[in-house]
């Protein structure tokens, strides 16, 4: 289907996939298969982000944080990432998709790491859109990091403090600054991700489940998005979008 939005390959989406775990609970089915679901989810995510506009997807995976939550769920959820690289990658080329992890490395189990890496290696050449992973990520830790780097040097410039951010926990220093921050599972915060560069963002909250969450729902975020009025050197261009419905469950922050 021909999108009938402005193109603007710039556009950064970060998203929070939220209420995996309480989809299936409502359910009576195991956690796990609320992640099974999800992976859905990030599919159809995916597949429809291109034609709203979107260059860069950020999605949050796994935070730092839940290393605590129980020893299986953890356990499961690093098989189905493991699956997820492993099946993807074709799809991702074939597409033209770019697909990168961001977060520590040293803590996954080799074999996802091989996995990651391979997949990186495979699609490095997209162009369509670039799909970042966060998994093993804390957006403070990725800050400590960058400020201990330079704590005994000159002050850097915010652009260059950015940029070791970006670099402290394998991210791409060339990645534009978060334009919209999605959140799904009805929580109104943003749990340690991408708060350096989420700086100039507009927030989105839907208590609709990760799971739920589809290529409407993502298309009803980016038709309310507007620029939030930073410095004028900190503000990308971006045409006015049409007015389009607002979901009946959302909630928009700027």
């Amino acid at each position: 289907m021909t999108s009938t939005l402005p193109a603007n390959p710039g556009l950064h989406v970060a998203i929070i996939m939220d209420g995996n775990g309480r989809w299936a609970t409502r359910r009576g089915l195991p956690r796990t298969a609320g992640h099974r679901a999800g992976v859905e989810a990030v599919r159809r995510v995916v597949e429809s982000a291109p034609a709203l506009g979107i260059g860069t997807l950020t999605l949050f995976a796994f935070s730092s944080a839940n290393w605590q939550r129980p020893a299986d769920e953890v356990s499961a959820l690093m098989r189905l990432m493991e699956v997820y690289m492993r099946a993807e990658t074709r799809r991702f080329v074939e597409s033209g998709a770019r697909l990168t992890v961001i977060g520590r490395r040293d803590r996954l189990r080799p074999r996802l790491a091989r996995e990651i890496a391979g997949a990186e290696r495979a699609t490095a050449g997209g162009r369509e859109i670039h799909v970042r992973i966060a998994l093993d990520y804390s957006s403070r830790e990725s800050i400590a990091r960058a400020a201990a780097r330079c704590a005994a040097a000159r002050p850097p410039a915010l652009d260059q403090f950015g940029q070791m951010v970006a670099q402290s926990l394998a991210e791409d220093a060339g990645t534009a600054d978060v334009d919209l921050l999605i959140r799904t599972g009805g929580e109104r915060r943003l749990s340690d991700f991408l708060l350096w560069e989420s700086a100039f963002a507009e927030l989105w909250f839907t208590d609709r489940m990760w799971p739920e969450f589809d290529a409407e729902d993502l298309r009803a975020a980016v038709l309310e998005f507007r620029p939030a009025s930073p410095p004028a050197e900190l503000r990308r261009p971006w045409p006015p979008l049409p007015r389009g419905r607002r979901a009946p469950t959302s909630f928009r922050a700027r």
